[in-house]
C-alpha cells in the first residue's frame, strides 16, 4: 500500500510521471483496437515483422534530423510491400517471406542504430523507457490515436467483413488489398508510437495479447475492441506502476502485466477457459 502511495503521490507532483502515464493510457487504447483486427485476420506473424522492419526506418530518420514517424512509416509500408512480392512472385509461403524480410530489416536497423546512437539509447528502443516520454511525444501519441479512430469509424463495416470473409470482400467487390495495406499502415503508426513504452521487441506482445485476451470473452468485434484496449490501458497503467516504484523496464512489466490478464482468462474464462469447457465435457 505505501508503495501505491508514493506512485501516487509521484504523479500528483512530477510531469514526466504524468506524461508517462497519459502515454500509456493512449498507446494502450490504440494497440487494443489494431490489435483485434491483427487477431481476426490472424495476421500476429505480420504484426510482428512490421514491429522490426520500423528499425531502420527510426535510425535513418534520426541520422537525417527528421520526424521518426515519416522514417519508420516508410520502412514499415515498404516491408509489408515486399513480403507481399515475394510471397505472389514465389512459390514460399507467407510466413518464410515475413521470416526472410523481417529479420534482413532488423538486422539492418540494429547496424545503422549502433552506428548513430549510443548503447543505452539503443536498449531503450528495443526494450521501451516510458518515463523518459516527453511532451511532444505525447502529442505525437495523441494525433495518432486520432487518426487511427478516424480510420476504424470510417471503415469499420469493411474491416469487419474482410477481418471474417475476405473472398465475400473480393466478391462484393472491395478493394482488399488497399484496406490491407491501409491497415498495415496504421500498424506501423502504432508500432512507433509504442517505441518509448514497451520498445521494438515487445511491441507485437501489445498488440497481440490483450486482443487475444478479449477474444476469449466476447464473440462480437466492437466489443472485443473496446475490451482489449480496456486490458491494455490497465496492462500499460500496472506495469507504469512497477517501472517507477520498482525501477523494472517498462515494457518487459507492461507486457507481463497483459500476460497475467492472458492467464486468468485463457483458465477462467465463462466462454472459452479450460475450467468452464472440462466442466461441459
Amino acid at each position: 500500500m505505501h508503495s501505491i502511495e508514493l506512485f501516487i503521490d509521484g504523479l500528483m507532483k512530477y510531469n514526466f510521471l504524468q506524461t508517462a502515464l497519459i502515454t500509456s493510457i493512449l498507446v494502450g487504447i490504440m494497440s487494443g483496437i489494431i490489435g483485434s483486427f491483427i487477431i481476426l485476420r490472424g495476421m500476429s506473424l505480420m504484426g510482428d515483422a512490421i514491429s522490426h522492419a520500423v528499425l531502420p526506418g527510426v535510425a535513418v530518420a534520426y541520422m537525417l534530423g527528421i520526424n521518426l514517424l515519416v522514417g519508420a512509416s516508410i520502412f514499415g509500408i515498404l516491408a509489408a510491400l515486399l513480403i507481399g512480392v515475394v510471397t505472389m512472385k514465389s512459390k514460399l509461403k507467407n510466413d518464410t517471406a515475413i521470416g526472410i524480410v523481417f529479420s534482413a530489416f532488423f538486422a539492418l536497423g540494429f547496424i545503422l542504430i549502433s552506428l548513430a546512437e549510443s548503447a543505452t539509447n539503443l536498449h531503450h528502443i528495443l526494450f521501451g523507457n516510458v518515463l523518459a516520454v516527453s511532451d511532444s511525444d505525447l502529442v505525437t501519441t495523441a494525433v495518432v490515436l486520432a487518426i487511427i479512430l478516424l480510420f476504424v469509424v470510417i471503415f469499420y463495416k469493411e474491416l469487419l467483413i474482410t477481418s471474417f470473409d475476405n473472398t465475400f470482400a473480393k466478391a462484393y467487390g472491395l478493394k482488399t488489398q488497399v484496406l490491407h495495406y491501409a491497415l498495415m499502415l496504421m500498424l506501423t503508426l502504432v508500432t512507433v508510437t509504442a517505441l518509448q513504452t514497451v520498445g521494438i521487441i515487445l511491441i507485437v506482445a501489445m498488440l497481440i495479447t490483450p486482443a487475444a485476451t478479449a477474444f476469449l470473452l466476447t464473440n462480437r468485434l466492437s466489443h472485443m475492441m473496446v475490451l482489449a484496449a480496456t486490458f491494455s490501458v490497465i496492462s500499460s497503467v500496472i506495469g507504469l506502476y512497477f517501472s517507477f516504484t520498482f525501477n523494472w523496464a517498462s515494457g518487459p512489466a507492461i507486457v507481463l502485466t497483459a500476460a497475467m490478464f492472458f492467464l486468468v482468462t485463457f483458465i477462467f474464462s465463462p466462454k472459452q477457459g479450460i475450467i468452464f469447457k472440462q466442466k461441459e465435457n
